[in-house]
């Protein structure tokens, strides 16, 4: 693959070709290799991006911390098409399916709308967290100038979220649960819960036989 002079037009790299179409990046190959480095560089030109070494991360995601920081922990994988933005905190081995979106809110002094994924979480594709809503009390106002109210959500550990799942602001998911595909969580989900639905509703536990 040529380079381009420091005055010509930069050239766009077919990442789909490098990869053989990959989306979740392994490093299996010395494309995906390439991939993962230019990932890595992208996400990390950001002051208040944090990622561990070992973190594998698409050149075809979109990461920014805006006003506030991300951070994701050992083995963290974030694949392509993927919008991680704001606030947002990854443990140890997390992975972002393609297409995913996650937006905290808040700044760093004051992260009051941030997404917080615990260890072993597992986010499929398509699903969306998005840690503020639009304020609407007045009819007499646009909403787009009333405003914003960001609250918290939060993933626990050991949580396999289903491809297409929405998990509305102020959320949280306990540890071990399940979410079905297509589900809209808008309360608490407990620990060790499986649940389905519109709203998402619990139908099982992963502690009983």
């Amino acid at each position: 693959m040529s380079t381009p002079s420091s005055d010509a037009e930069p050239t766009a790299i077919d990442w789909n070709e490098l990869t053989m179409g990959a989306s979740m990046l392994t490093g299996a190959t010395e494309g995906e290799r390439l991939a993962l480095e230019h990932g890595f560089r992208l996400a990390t030109r950001h002051e208040h991006v944090t990622l561990d070494p070992s973190c594998r991360i698409s050149p075809e995601a979109r990461i920014n911390p805006r006003q506030g920081a991300i951070a994701m922990g050992p083995r963290g994988q974030i694949a392509l098409g993927a919008i991680v933005q704001g606030n947002v905190r990854f443990g140890t081995n997390c992975s972002v399916q393609a297409y995913s979106t996650l937006i905290g809110y808040g700044s760093r002094d004051n992260p009051n709308g941030q997404i917080t994924i615990g260890d072993n979480v597992r986010i499929a594709p398509y699903v969306m967290m998005i840690a503020a809503n639009h304020n609407f009390a007045d009819p007499d106002r646009p909403i787009c100038e009333q405003g914003l109210t960001a609250k918290p959500i939060t993933i626990e550990d050991d949580v396999w979220v289903g491809g297409r799942v929405s998990v509305m602001a102020g959320v949280t998911i306990g540890r071990g649960s399940v979410i079905g595909a297509g589900a809209v969580v808008t309360k608490d989900i407990p620990p060790y819960s499986i649940a389905v639905g519109v709203p998402a509703k619990v139908v099982g536990s992963r502690k009983q036989p």
